[in-house]
């Protein structure tokens, strides 16, 4: 028998577990605490005593929630061309510390979430929950509504989908060395450069947000890409280099230190595979990025 107190403590402890479960599904972190708070709605009001594994229960809950939010999105997504950017997770750290590996490991690419958002509602949940999860086909098949077999197949075509650049490099001292070149030679307005640290093949995608169709696009290819890293050139000594989603990246301030921009590079093999660009300001606005001001902080400055 457990109390209600007992309850709200142990749902409480599982809350950041059940959170990085919907991020990953979702890759929204407003759906993901919905999805979570609807877990506890439905918890408040089940006979937890009759419940085997609580735990379990959850995520299987916060898995089904999540699918009735892809298959919603689905269906209102009015201009499913332009690219969409997932919600990035910054992480503020001006020395870039690269030995805190646990929050690094628990995060998920940006370029992995942009894979996972083109997949099928029921794909992407069996994908998620089986390889970044570990929940055997036979759990995953009452969620996602099929049989064990055809889950398996979900995921399998899921799989098929997640390329190997979408993931970033493990190397994350080789990653920052990149990042801090490429912000250098934006800032001098390096063509060369930037191009050398650029795969032939490197994609840009930019969301402006639903307000602003047109400032969303996407670019591929060194020389396009580099045009672009020109444009952004006389804004690159007010960018401050944070981790976006454990990988290294920016967030591009105004003169005010108001943020414009969150950057988030895939870097693998010395090469920037992916920027994932969010410019849409209602978006931003809701990752609470604290501002700054030319009195409390300077752009940093250029390696020697």
């Amino acid at each position: 028998m457990h109390d209600a107190d007992w309850l709200a403590r142990h749902f409480e402890s599982q809350r950041p577990r059940l959170r990085g479960v919907a991020y990953r599904m979702l890759g929204s972190l407003t759906d993901a605490e919905d999805a979570v708070q609807e877990a506890w709605v439905r918890l408040s009001r089940s006979d937890a005593a009759a419940i085997d594994n609580l735990n379990a229960w959850l995520t299987t809950v916060v898995g089904r929630m999540s699918l009735n939010i892809l298959q919603s999105r689905k269906s209102r997504r009015e201009e499913p061309d332009l690219p969409h950017i997932p919600d990035p997770i910054v992480t503020l750290d001006e020395r870039l510390d690269l030995e805190h590996d646990a929050i690094i490991a628990e995060s998920v690419g940006l370029a992995l979430l942009v894979v996972l958002d083109r997949l099928e509602p029921a794909e992407r949940i069996a994908f998620v929950m089986h390889d970044m999860f570990g929940l055997s086909f036979a759990e995953i098949a009452p969620i996602v509504d099929r049989s064990p077999a055809a889950a398996r197949k979900l995921a399998s075509r899921a799989r098929q989908r997640v390329r190997p650049s979408s993931i970033p490099n493990p190397d994350r001292r080789q990653q920052q060395r990149v990042a801090d070149a490429f912000l250098a030679a934006a800032r001098d307005g390096e063509f060369e450069r930037l191009l050398a640290l650029l795969d032939p093949d490197v994609v840009l995608r930019i969301d402006g947000g639903s307000l602003r169709p047109g400032a969303s696009r996407e670019v591929h290819g060194a020389h396009a890409v580099v045009q672009g890293a020109m444009r952004f050139g006389p804004l690159a000594p007010l960018a401050q280099q944070v981790l976006v989603n454990g990988a290294p990246g920016f967030v591009g301030r105004a003169q005010d230190g108001h943020v414009l921009s969150v950057v988030g590079l895939t870097i693998q093999d010395g090469k920037v595979m992916e920027m994932n660009v969010l410019t849409d300001p209602e978006r931003i606005r809701k990752l609470n990025l604290p501002a700054t001001t030319t009195d409390t902080w300077t752009p940093p400055p250029r390696p020697a």
